[in-house]
């Protein structure tokens, strides 16, 4: 043995023997890198294509021992149209999964069909009048193939039928060579039981496949709803917590402008207050965001009168004192109710009055905001009237709105008992 030195010891293992081994991370990686059901795709391929590439093999083999008796052409043709038969069979597979809903190839079903009949006849010529079981095992094999590229498309039952006419003709071809009635008989149960098992296996693994990709187009679908509805979320809360606050800095910068212009006081508390305003809109666009923005009935009821006074609509609010005791999703939601209203107020009427009125009878409680700036009709509701009636829905309040009579009467119940 020669001893190695320092510069074999230190030698590159790509300079190796095994040097070439340097693939199985690359292959592993590129495994590794496919998605659960791309690996049952790829793995339910490859069984179907490898499985018909071997049939011209099985069928060579399978009439070998008759080759002696034989001339040169029988076996050269019986290899020739098996390998026909196998190329129209893988044809007939890929086209099946490249569209699983267009049905089987028509014509490469055809040249398989014919393929096939040709090569059972040359195992008859090879086999000659001595009973023989390769004929009867090469239309079983034909036949299993053909259902095999089907299986991909046709559903079980058809390809049962399918393999029961498979045995069908092994049983006949077992005749044909000289085999006796009841010899015939079983051999046509025998590979019709066995291509019906074997196509059934392999229909099995395209219904796994098939429920494995509806299952990952179905969690593309959950995530698209998911998203899309975290956007309306985002939006409906977000017109609900901007569209009051803008609206009062805009009256509110008219108010100090006007004051300005007059050379009265009071605009310096309004632009503190307009101050104040952007700063509560930032802190609630940032609890938007976050999605933990909870909204406080008495805190928005005192909002509604101070925006609505510095617009100069005069507002009564009755029943303050009953919104303390209610629940917190009770005040969420009606504290949304007096949001929107109050912007709608701001920005779609010229209103005089206002009237808060909040009561609470009979387990429910009932918010009433009317003004006397009457416009639109019942069923012409925006996006704030309609994210704000799905989010009473949501703890199983109603929501209406329209003109009644020379008033716009804005009423929403929420039950008080609704789950936080």
């Amino acid at each position: 043995m020669v001893p190695l030195g320092p510069a074999a010891l230190t030698r590159p293992a790509r300079d190796g023997r095994y040097g070439s081994m340097r693939a199985v991370p690359t292959v592993a990686r590129w495994w590794s890198s496919r998605t659960d059901p791309q690996r049952i795709d790829l793995y339910t391929r490859s069984s179907y294509y490898s499985t018909l590439v071997f049939v011209p093999v099985l069928l060579f083999f399978s009439v070998a021992p008759d080759w002696v008796t034989a001339s040169a052409w029988q076996p050269l043709v019986l290899l020739g149209s098996s390998v026909v038969t196998t190329a129209a069979c893988l044809v007939l597979t890929r086209r099946g999964f490249r569209d699983r809903a267009a049905g089987p190839d028509r014509q490469a079903l055809l040249v398989a069909l014919v393929s096939g009949l040709v090569t059972v006849g040359a195992a008859l010529a090879v086999t000659g009048e001595a009973p023989s079981p390769a004929g009867p095992w090469v239309a079983g094999v034909l036949g299993a193939a053909v259902l095999l590229a089907l299986s991909v498309t046709v559903p079980t039952r058809p390809l049962i039928a399918g393999a029961a006419v498979a045995g069908v003709l092994a049983g006949g071809v077992a005749l044909v060579d000289g085999n006796p009635p009841f010899a015939a008989v079983v051999i046509a149960t025998s590979i019709g039981v066995a291509v019906g098992f074997f196509v059934s296996a392999f229909r099995f693994s395209v219904w796994i496949l098939d429920v494995v990709l509806e299952m990952e187009r179905t969690r593309g679908v959950q995530a698209q709803l998911a998203v899309a509805e975290e956007r309306l979320r985002f939006a409906r809360d977000l017109h609900d917590v901007m569209g009051r606050n803008l609206s009062a800095i805009a009256v509110k910068s008219q108010l100090a402008a006007e004051l300005v212009r007059r050379g009265r006081d009071g605009a310096a508390d309004e632009l503190a207050d307009i101050s104040r305003v952007a700063e509560e809109s930032l802190r609630e666009v940032r609890d938007v965001v976050r999605g933990y923005r909870r909204t406080d009935l008495p805190g928005e009821l005192a909002g509604a009168r101070s925006v609505l006074r510095a617009a100069g609509v005069a507002v009564t609010v009755t029943g303050e004192e009953q919104a303390v005791a209610l629940p917190e999703p009770v005040q969420t939601a009606l504290g949304w109710v007096v949001r929107e209203a109050v912007t709608n107020v701001l920005r779609h009427s010229r209103a005089s009055w206002c009237s808060v009125e909040l009561l609470s009878v009979g387990g429910e409680a009932e918010l009433q905001v009317a003004n006397d700036g009457a416009g639109g009709t019942a069923g012409s509701w925006g996006n704030g009237l309609t994210g704000l009636a799905e989010r009473l829905a949501a703890t199983g309040g109603r929501l209406s709105a329209g003109p009644d009579g020379d008033r716009f009467v804005l009423a929403a119940t929420v039950p008080v008992g609704v789950p936080a």
